[in-house]
């Protein structure tokens, strides 16, 4: 799963991936600072369920933190998106193309309204943020006007005359986004056009375009700097009618480099931290921590982990599941206690899990095993949060 950091120009989308991965990325208070994107690995949480056997837990593919699994999740930052920018006009797109394979995207905004459109400084409040999550949403929707307006109404009829299924045309001609059939059918009843595609006009495609942007490529919006936003600014973010996340990712930073430091106990999501020692801090220190610790008190925390974790649970509708090799011990051959944890989209089935697993599981299906209640079931099984199961394949 690849999570996209999106955004116009300085307005920390740097800052809140180096904070969300502790991965190095050139930070600046200057728009076009990050020209190649960047990528790292966030986490998101949930339960271990090895407290339920009362063994210890040893993880493969992810981690586990007193009884919380950290299960991986690749995240993209890439250069500010300016407007125009399907047209070419700044960093655009390069911006675009990075973009091409991400499920979802983290939309950075200014919530204090210190940078106009492009990124520049300007007075606290001056500029309008629910702006920017419009412009995004247009150039978005360009972009994709602009890879299919060539070709489309010749798709529209080719299908109509052969009796091919539009949505598959279309889906080939959108290889490489992420994009799948069924979201091209719902964009297309959603965009309330005429079936018959073969009649669109341009403002029908874009219409169609606007759809399929927020079907395939869902957002959620990270209201940053939250921290010296004046008042209204979230109020004109949230009629935007996103999910919206008040941020503050330089304090996130902050405080996993103090803990790398071991100045202070801090687990990422947390409302608060644990100053180790006293000591180590000098007065700057001592201020500035005191200064986050009211923040997270009055704010439930920095919103950064948060924001991960509603794209990937909410806007995604992902559960966490648990492969296993012995339904009893919940193992591997190696004999590692749920050493692997999976996100599945919320509905999918065990056979869906096996073809996650190794694509030879999915072909060789048999049944499954429920490692909670050790019932047998068949490959239409649906998964629920948390699930341990095991996967009987042909040999």
């Amino acid at each position: 799963m690849l999570v996209g950091i999106v955004g116009k120009p300085n307005v920390g989308k740097s800052t809140f991936f180096s904070a969300l991965t502790m991965a190095t990325a050139q930070i600046a208070s200057y728009p076009f600072t990050t020209i190649e994107a960047n990528r790292g690995v966030g986490h998101v949480r949930g339960p271990c369920p090895h407290s339920a056997i009362g063994k210890p837990c040893n993880p493969n593919n992810s981690l586990c933190e007193s009884g919380t699994r950290f299960v991986p999740i690749e995240v993209i930052d890439v250069a500010g998106l300016v407007p125009d920018a399907h047209s070419g006009k700044g960093l655009g797109n390069k911006f675009l193309d990075d973009l091409r394979q991400a499920h979802a995207f983290i939309h950075v905004v200014d919530a204090s309204g210190g940078t106009d459109f492009e990124g520049n400084p300007v007075g606290v409040g001056s500029h309008d943020p629910s702006m920017d999550v419009t412009f995004l949403e247009k150039e978005i929707s360009f972009w994709i006007f602009g890879i299919l307006e060539k070709d489309f109404i010749k798709l529209a009829r080719q299908a109509k005359v052969a009796g091919k299924k539009f949505e598959k045309l279309l889906q080939e001609k959108l290889t490489g986004l992420s994009i799948t059939e069924s979201q091209i059918l719902v964009a297309i009843r959603q965009s309330g056009n005429d079936i018959d595609a073969s009649i669109w006009k341009d403002e029908e495609l874009l219409s169609f375009c606007q759809a399929l942007q927020k079907i395939s490529k869902p957002m959620i919006v990270a209201a940053n700097k939250a921290d010296i936003a004046p008042p209204g600014m979230m109020e004109k973010l949230k009629a935007t009618g996103y999910p919206i996340v008040s941020t503050s990712a330089e304090f996130e930073l902050a405080l996993r480099k103090a803990t790398n430091a071991g100045l202070i106990g801090y687990t990422p999501g947390d409302e608060a931290f644990e100053v180790t020692d006293p000591g180590k801090l000098n007065a700057s220190q001592t201020q500035a921590l005191d200064k986050m610790a009211a923040w997270l008190r009055s704010s439930g925390g920095t919103g950064v982990q948060q924001v991960l974790e509603r794209v990937v649970f909410e806007v995604l509708d992902m559960i966490i599941v648990y492969p296993v090799e012995d339904e009893t011990k919940w193992v591997d051959k190696q004999g590692r206690v749920l050493p692997d944890a999976y996100l599945m989209a919320r509905g999918s089935n065990a056979k869906d899990l096996a073809f996650k697993v190794h694509t030879d599981l999915g072909d060789n299906f048999i049944r499954a095993i429920d490692g909670r209640t050790h019932m047998t079931v068949g490959h239409d099984h649906v998964l629920k949060e948390n699930d341990v199961v095991k996967i009987v394949a042909r040999v």
